[in-house]
């Protein structure tokens, strides 16, 4: 991903939670997601991330981008950017893994995960962890597919007013 990529992949990202969280979080949070703000946030996360966080796009023939995924070191249950480094052996997260509603079921999530689980291993980390949403029963689908498993660590976001619980999955890497 370029900063070229990032209003594209902003778009796709704020259609992707439209849809997949349709149900699971306040229609009033999705309804009120602004592509300025998202761009923003993606901007300064994508600036504050180089060298240490990979950001990977997949793109049609024609450039645009159907899906983002995105990996580095383990965050923390309390922090909300990427750590500056990580011990070799140690914890790797998947970010983030957003693709177009049209690709889903196509193989596009799976690729990106499975080469940002590449890069992962290559960077050394030991296992790779999430962040899902409890009720995305879909999202969970494909994890567990992937070899990630529950490991018994919750916590909740909160989204307009409304505690959203989350679950974490991990999968050995080395």
């Amino acid at each position: 991903m370029t900063q070229d990529d990032i209003d594209a992949v902003s778009r796709l990202r704020a259609r992707s939670f439209q849809h997949a969280y349709v149900g699971l979080v306040p229609q009033s949070h999705l309804d009120a997601i602004s592509l300025e703000r998202e761009s923003g946030r993606l901007r300064d996360w994508f600036e504050a991330g180089t060298g240490v966080v990979d950001h990977l796009v997949a793109e049609e023939g024609d450039g645009d981008i159907v899906g983002w995924a995105c990996v580095g070191p383990y965050r923390g249950e309390e922090e909300t950017e990427p750590a500056g480094g990580h011990e070799p052996g140690g914890d790797g997260e998947l970010y983030a893994l957003h693709v177009r509603a049209d690709r889903i079921g196509t193989g596009t999530g799976r690729a990106l995960m499975d080469t940002g689980l590449e890069l992962a291993t290559g960077r050394g980390f030991g296992r790779i962890l999430l962040w899902v949403l409890e009720g995305n029963a879909r999202a969970r689908r494909f994890y567990e597919k992937a070899g990630f498993v529950p490991d018994g660590h919750t916590q909740s976001t909160r989204v307009a007013g409304q505690d959203i619980p989350e679950l974490q999955y991990v999968r050995p890497l080395l």
